[in-house]
């Protein structure tokens, strides 16, 4: 079930890389800022793409966020996708954290359903519910 929310970010899609024609896969990374838990953050991620033969796509990624205090989460994930219109993807998913921070500790035994989206520019937002 859906919990509470953990917060939101926005970002910019930095870099893109194709890794294989076959299947076809991509690298992307990018970098945003938002909150969690009602604390600032900045972050920066990496996550790798599939296209399935049905045009879907498999994504796996992983990143760290920073708080103003120098507190770091780091995090991993999964999820599947779709293309839209002029080159912009949509994503779901599931995110896991590991950190030693004080303001954000409860994130350790929470898994973090996600929507990942970019849009033809490259804007990216992600928003965050815990799943109970």
């Amino acid at each position: 079930m859906i919990g509470n929310k953990i917060g939101e970010t926005k970002g910019k899609r930095l870099v893109r890389r194709v890794l294989s024609t076959d299947p076809p896969t991509a690298e992307v990374s990018f970098e945003d800022s938002g909150s969690m838990f009602g604390v600032s953050t900045n972050g920066m991620g990496t996550y790798t793409s599939i296209v399935r033969a049905d045009g879907s796509i498999h994504g796996q990624g992983q990143g760290l966020i920073m708080t103003p205090d120098g507190e770091m989460v780091t995090w991993t994930g999964t999820g599947v996708g779709k293309f839209g219109a002029a080159g912009a993807v949509s994503y779901r998913g599931m995110l896991f954290f590991q950190t030693t921070s004080q303001n954000l500790g409860r994130l350790n035994n929470t898994c973090g359903a996600f929507e990942y989206d970019v849009d033809s520019a490259g804007n990216t937002i992600s928003k965050v519910w815990e799943w109970k």
